[in-house]
């Protein structure tokens, strides 16, 4: 091996070259990382999203098979309302939280708990106006027939308790995920 294979790597450029090249791979540097824009769409990984999309349409569908076999199996509309919730954050973390949060919006997170809570009450509190207890579903015999117990079940687990939890599920995360200020947000 010759001594000029040997040699180290020097740049043997002027000053002034050196400096041109240092401001050539600085402004690379820039291009590579740009400036973070509000308004940009988030994109995480191509890898995250496209997995996203296809196992999204599988947790969704496990999650109302889950909901709508409630009252037959375990788990039923506890862990269905958790899965249809758990598609929702799949989303925002593919996607990003603040465009996710928009695209579901406030008002479908409401309407999921607080529908939810108007079918509980009102199947627990009809059977208490046909002079039974609160849920009692034999009372619902003479209208729906001798399976009324089991469709007073089904109504609680897919119509009450599955959209409770995917609406305060999404609410709490949407609202962890927003942060918490210190100063309690008053201004001075």
């Amino acid at each position: 091996m010759s001594d000029v294979d040997a040699a180290p790597d020097v740049d043997t450029r002027s000053g002034a070259a050196a400096a041109a090249a240092s401001e050539s791979a600085s402004d690379d540097a820039e291009q590579a990382a740009p400036e973070f824009d509000p308004d940009r769409p988030y994109t995480e990984s191509e890898i995250i999203m496209t997995a996203v999309r296809v196992v999204t349409p599988l947790v969704l569908t496990y999650g109302f098979f889950m909901t709508f076999h409630g009252a037959d199996s375990p788990g039923g509309g506890f862990q269905g309302g958790a899965l249809v919730a758990v598609v929702v954050f799949m989303l925002a973390f593919a996607f990003g939280i603040r465009p996710t949060r928009e695209w579901v919006g406030s008002g479908v997170m409401t309407g999921l708990a607080a529908g939810g809570v108007i079918v509980f009450a009102s199947v627990g509190l009809g059977a208490l106006g046909l002079g039974g207890a609160f849920l009692e579903y034999g009372r619902y015999a003479p209208f729906i027939g001798p399976d009324a117990t089991k469709w007073g079940m089904e109504a609680i687990e897919i119509g009450g308790v599955a959209p409770i939890v995917a609406g305060v599920i999404m609410g709490l995360f949407f609202l962890t995920a927003a942060g918490y200020e210190l100063d309690g947000g008053d201004e001075e």
